[in-house]
This record gives C-alpha cells, structure tokens and sequence, in this order.
C-alpha cells in the first residue's frame, strides 16, 4: 500500500490514465476528483461491497435452481408414438 500526503488541489497520477485531484480537505473529510476512461469502473467502497454481494447472491441462487432441477424425476424426452386405427365400412 503506498500512503501519500497531499495538499488541495495537488494531483496523484495512475497508470499515464487516472488523475485524483485533492479538491478539499479539512477536518475528518476530503474532497477528491477523480478522472479515468470509461472503461475503468470506479466505486465507493460501499457500494463496491453492495455489488460483490449481489453477484454473489445471484450465483447462489443459479445453483440452488440446479440443485432443484436434480431433486425432479427424469422423464422420457423422446414423443410418445400415437396408435391410429382406421376402420373401413363394409362393402
């Protein structure tokens, strides 16, 4: 983990892509702005964490599902033949 000190209004770089300016900073709270491609997603760790626990939850209840189909009787995919009997009229 590198740990910086920084002034407001100074800037921290990542990978030539991702700025961070430090906008405020007084008491217990700071300000930040961060810059980054589209592709990059950035989270407050709250959030983050919601996601990771809904993901989770979704993979969960895929297996469950699985688990159900392999708790129901097999049955026979093939169609059933119909027998058709055709009765001719007497000559």
């Amino acid at each position: 983990m590198l740990i910086l000190s920084r002034k407001n209004g100074q800037k921290i770089i990542i990978n030539d892509n991702i700025e961070i300016t430090i906008l405020e900073s007084k008491n217990d709270n700071c300000k930040i702005a961060i810059e980054a491609p589209k592709d990059v997603k950035v989270y407050r760790e709250e959030v983050y964490k919601q996601i990771k626990s809904s993901n989770q939850m979704s993979t969960d209840s895929l297996t469950d599902l699985s688990q159900l189909a392999d708790l129901m009787p097999k049955t026979n995919d093939e169609p059933k033949k119909k027998t058709v009997i055709i009765k001719k009229k007497p000559e």
